[in-house]
């Protein structure tokens, strides 16, 4: 269940697909949307990702269009991922949050500040954090909660479509005793053997560093090799989450990430540190 699959990204790659057809054949929302029995408005939504679409409209749209050849196969095997169901939805999650994101990335560069990354935090670390929470729900629910977590992690060591994730991790955040000291020495050792992989990095970004660029919060920028779709930032906040999708704005996102990259422990002196720290718990 961990691989890489999804439908928002899918439906991106769809949505541009469909715009830029219709525009090399001339027409526009205004003229296409009446041949489909559309409002202009739900056209647009379609052509935006913000709505779905299914076999039967994308067929009529290709006769439209005057697609032929091998791209009518491949455009319908879109259609079709586009709009099947991710493994997230077994678990009460919807297609427009963070997981369906990191489903179909092929990387994940993540900063933290108080926690360690999702992608390498142990069950127990996982539940200790959905327990402190204001809106913890309850024990199924926060069981719930740590088994996506624990599926998404799947990704790191998947031999077909792997995730590579590369974090830098505050200080403060390996010292932070989330659950009691038990709990957080196997979490670090678990962050330790985790950066093992191949596809992991873990850098800490030392106290004495001091101000930085992003002291004010933690982010994400995923990024989907192979897909044909841009960059996407992520920021989660006591309020919600957003997602960055601004050219410029995820520019300026991944130049604080390598900033921090520059200024945080190799990889190596990281480990140390963390393997010291777990030793004073």
């Amino acid at each position: 269940m961990g691989m890489r699959s999804g439908t928002l990204i899918r439906r991106k790659q769809l949505a541009r697909i469909l715009r830029d057809l219709r525009r090399r054949s001339g027409l526009t929302i205004e003229s296409l949307a009446p041949q489909l029995d559309f409002s202009p408005s739900k056209l647009s939504r379609i052509e935006n990702a913000h709505q779905g679409v299914d076999v039967h409209v994308v067929r009529t749209m290709m006769d439209i269009f005057g697609v032929t050849g091998d791209q009518w196969e491949a455009l319908l095997d879109l259609t079709r991922q586009a709009s099947a169901k991710g493994w997230w939805r077994a678990y009460g999650l919807d297609d427009q949050g963070y997981v369906p994101l990191e489903a179909e990335a092929s990387a994940v560069r993540e900063y933290t500040v108080n926690y360690l990354p999702g992608l390498l935090q142990t069950a127990d670390y996982a539940r200790a954090l959905f327990e402190t929470s204001l809106h913890a729900g309850s024990r199924a629910v926060r069981e719930n909660d740590v088994e996506v977590r624990m599926i998404r992690q799947q990704r790191l060591t998947d031999p077909e479509n792997p995730l590579t994730l590369v974090a830098v991790i505050e200080e403060a955040a390996i010292r932070r005793v989330i659950g009691d000291p038990d709990v957080m020495c196997a979490q670090l050792a678990h962050v330790v053997g985790t950066a093992e992989l191949d596809t992991v990095t873990v850098q800490v970004l030392p106290a004495e560093v001091g101000a930085h660029p992003s002291a004010t919060g933690a982010f994400i920028v995923l990024s989907f090799e192979g897909l044909g779709e841009p960059d996407i930032g992520y920021v989660e906040h006591p309020m919600g989450s957003i997602h960055i999708e601004k050219a410029e704005d995820v520019a300026r996102g991944r130049l604080v990430f390598d900033h921090l990259r520059s200024r945080a422990l190799s990889p190596e002196e990281s480990a140390a540190l963390i393997e010291r720290v777990a030793m004073q718990m």
